[in-house]
Parts: C-alpha cells; sequence; structure tokens
C-alpha cells in the first residue's frame, strides 16, 4: 500500500501542477516562460511541481475576474452579470410588454369567443321555445 502511494501521491501532484500551469495566463508565471514552467513540472516529477507552487505563478486574484483561458480574456464583456446589464434588462423590458400586448390580444379573443358562444346558445334556447 505504502509503494502504490509512493507512487500515486507524486503523479497526482504532477498531473495538477501540470493543469494549474496550463490554466495559469502567461504575464502570471514568473521567473520563466510558461513553456519552461511545462518542461520542468514533467521533467522533473517531484521537485518540478514542487518548485512551481512555490515560485512559478504569481498567488494573488487575477485583477478584473479574468479567467485563464485566452479567449475568455480576449472575449470579456465587462458586465458580470445579465442584472447589470442595462441592454439586457431594455431587452426584458421590451420582451414583457411584447408579452402583455399578446396577452391582451388573446384576453380580447377569449371574451369575443365566450361572446359569440352565448349569442349561440341564446339564440337556440329562442328557436327551441318558437318551435
Amino acid at each position: 500500500m505504502i509503494r502504490a502511494l509512493m507512487f500515486i501521491l507524486p503523479l497526482a501532484l504532477t498531473i495538477y501542477a501540470f493543469i494549474d500551469c496550463l490554466n495559469t495566463p502567461e504575464d502570471e508565471a514568473k521567473h520563466l516562460p510558461k513553456v519552461v514552467w511545462v518542461i520542468i513540472i514533467l521533467l522533473f516529477w517531484i521537485v518540478g511541481p514542487i518548485v512551481w507552487f512555490a515560485a512559478g505563478k504569481m498567488r494573488r486574484p487575477p485583477v478584473g475576474g479574468r479567467t485563464p483561458s485566452e479567449w475568455h480574456r480576449n472575449h470579456r464583456h465587462e458586465w458580470v452579470a445579465p442584472d447589470d446589464n442595462p441592454e439586457f434588462l431594455n431587452s426584458l423590458r421590451e420582451e414583457n410588454k411584447k408579452d402583455e400586448a399578446l396577452l391582451k390580444d388573446w384576453e380580447a379573443d377569449l371574451r369575443r369567443r365566450e361572446e359569440e358562444l352565448k349569442r349561440r346558445e341564446q339564440g337556440e334556447d329562442k328557436d327551441k321555445g318558437q318551435s
């Protein structure tokens, strides 16, 4: 059991450090380029990940809530949540107005149909009463 643990722990540490290094933005890797850090982590099995965690990455929260992926950093909008975006809120108001107008139309159509149905029923009652 201890033999397996002596193999699994460094492997897990290496995998975690490798993924952490890949997800770290290039400008947050300290001292060396990120590619060199990946090579160090993979070549120096136990020491590489420990050095990465100790000295390879800036350990502060990223400015502006950046995400690690390059695409997200380049395509990030200033709005964090939908309820912070006035355009989104205006679109909700417009949709709400459209929905209310549609509901009013449906209610008017339903009233009209109910009135027609009542007239028909009253007309049939009159016809039965005359016969």
